[in-house]
């Protein structure tokens, strides 16, 4: 039996990938095994509007979605420069080792998460938990780039 330590249970995540089968996996294991509600969702041209609309706890993400492989990298950055979605936790879930070494400083500097696939469920469960005991009282501060 699993234990959310330091975490309350019944978050609410938002699970956007093009996969039925990955998002009913990404369900079970979540809502299952760690007791919190799961959104699922694919992509579409209103996804930001249709996250904003969910209020998630936490946002689990792959960046590569079917054939357009930086849909997911552009979801993300569209979170983090909607202030609306700014501060919530994500997690990078994706088979995207490049673009994750490649972004690895942005990634660190915005407190995303990343689970690399294939992953074992304790690795999702440890990402989980990490996300979502950030301190969100803290805002999150996006810096200039020239």
């Amino acid at each position: 039996m699993h234990q959310m330590l330091g975490v309350s249970p019944g978050k609410r995540i938002l699970v956007v990938n093009d996969t039925k089968e990955i998002l009913e996996l990404f369900r079970d294991f979540l809502e299952k095994e760690l007791g919190h509600t799961v959104v699922m969702m694919s992509f579409a041209p209103d996804e930001l509007d249709r996250i904003t609309d969910e209020k998630p706890d936490l946002v689990i993400i792959d960046f590569i979605i079917g054939d357009r492989e930086m849909e997911g990298w552009q979801l993300l950055q569209k979170l983090r420069m909607n202030r609306p979605t700014a501060g919530i936790p994500i997690i990078a879930c994706t088979a995207a080792v490049r673009q994750v070494r490649e972004s690895e400083a942005y990634l660190l500097e915005q407190g995303i998460e990343v689970v690399l696939k294939p992953f074992e469920l304790d690795q999702l469960e440890a990402a989980v938990k990490r996300a979502l005991a950030i301190d969100k009282a803290k805002p999150k501060r996006l810096k200039a780039v020239n």
